[in-house]
């Protein structure tokens, strides 16, 4: 089949509501929105507590962090296949080849940078007005919640590269989860085996839609951001 048989058999897949593709989109959706929710529950607090508070370990952690933003994901995976596999201290819970395991795995990827990107914006934040705040009487309450009002705009956008970033993972998911169909393959994992058996109309499709979620992260953080620009002069 020539490209443009590919692309339009991929076109026909994407209107026709395939049964098999949707599938997967919706189990990529699910695992990698979990994932980027959990990742912000942990990360937040860490990286406002790495900005506003000092403490013995704390540069230690700040340097972990920044280096676990950069680790390869088929290392993470690796991690993840060895405390999950039968014979691992987490064995017995029988996560491994599930979508809790991808979740689990997806969540240790994108942790750090939720906590390093919020620890950068925090930063910003307390020297912009934090210290002000303290010196008027403000409760570490009031602080807090002032900081987060006035940083919504980025802690959203950390969140959406966070996203961004688990539903574009393979290395890892592909080694805890093992790309069973209709149970843990989802469309970057789809996408490699689709391509390597030759159905390229398949992998086309799950790519237009992989593209589409990108874009539509990157628009919602760019509108989002200019949202936040007009109420705040208007």
């Amino acid at each position: 089949m020539n490209a443009q048989g590919t692309f339009a058999s991929a076109l026909q897949l994407l209107l026709g509501g395939d049964p098999a593709l949707w599938e997967i989109v919706s189990l990529s959706l699910r695992v990698s929105l979990s994932s980027a929710l959990l990742a912000a529950l942990i990360g937040l607090p860490l990286g406002a507590a790495l900005a506003l508070t000092r403490f013995p370990g704390r540069s230690l952690i700040v340097v972990t962090l920044n280096a676990l933003m950069g680790m390869p994901p088929v290392v993470l995976g690796l991690v993840v296949f060895l405390l999950l596999a039968r014979t691992g201290p987490f064995g017995v819970l029988g996560l491994l080849y599930s979508p809790t395991a991808m979740i689990v795995a997806q969540t240790l990827l994108v942790t750090p940078i939720v906590a390093s990107l919020s620890q950068d914006t925090f930063s910003t934040l307390w020297a912009r007005c934090g210290e002000l705040m303290y010196s008027l009487g403000k409760s570490r309450v009031a602080v807090m919640r002032t900081l987060l009002e006035e940083g919504r705009t980025e802690l959203v956008t950390v969140w959406l590269v966070a996203f961004g970033r688990a539903i574009s993972e393979i290395g890892a998911v592909m080694i805890v989860g093992g790309n069973i169909e209709h149970y843990t393959r989802v469309m970057t994992t789809a996408i490699a085996l689709e391509t390597s058996k030759g159905n390229l109309a398949f992998a086309v499709a799950l790519g237009v839609v992989l593209l589409i979620v990108a874009f539509g992260v990157n628009a919602v953080a760019h509108l989002f951001g200019r949202w936040h620009a007009w109420w705040t002069t208007s």
